[in-house]
């Protein structure tokens, strides 16, 4: 009866090109939320911000807090995570409200380096800061002499902010590594 038969239509061949004369165009990634420029990296920033912030504010509300180089460091490092994550927020919404990307290589090369450098220097001012916590509380048994739950209080902070600060590292760290 009625039967299909295969057509043939000719195909022409695309023409052949040197790979290293055109290159394919690159894909871009989605912005994704955490990364600057997005509610999700102002959101990050913020907690940065405010993390940062009371743990400097808890810090230096104990009297007897320069007395010990780590706390000092810490209450260094804190203000500098502050100012950097303030002036971040700040470019997030202007970002925001202009909807303009910051999917600049320059701009990605530098979040990514401030973030690093700010998150190594909380990272390490809590670190030390919890170590002589530890040293006052449990090993000299000073605590009556000293603010053990305000220095315990700030560095639990300043750990936070460092939790806040790594999601904002990685992803600029990764958005650099995938171009």
């Amino acid at each position: 009866m009625f039967s299909s038969r295969p057509s043939v239509h000719p195909v022409e061949a695309p023409p052949l090109t040197d790979v290293t004369e055109n290159h394919p165009p690159r894909v871009r990634m989605k912005d994704i939320q955490g990364m600057p420029g997005t509610s999700g990296g102002l959101a990050l920033r913020f907690f940065q911000f405010m993390f940062a912030v009371a743990a400097l504010g808890v810090m230096v509300s104990a009297n007897d807090f320069s007395s010990v180089t780590s706390f000092r460091y810490l209450v260094a490092a804190a203000i500098l995570q502050s100012l950097w994550s303030l002036s971040l927020a700040l470019l997030d919404v202007y970002a925001l409200l202009v909807k303009r990307s910051l999917r600049n290589p320059l701009v990605n090369v530098l979040f990514a380096i401030g973030d690093g450098i700010t998150s190594t220097l909380t990272f390490a001012a809590a670190c030390a800061s919890a170590g002589i916590t530890v040293l006052i509380g449990n090993d000299l048994n000073i605590c009556s002499q000293n603010h053990c739950t305000t220095f315990e209080t700030a560095t639990a902070m300043a750990f936070i902010s460092w939790f806040a600060v790594s999601p904002s590292f990685l992803l600029n760290f990764w958005s650099l590594a995938s171009r």
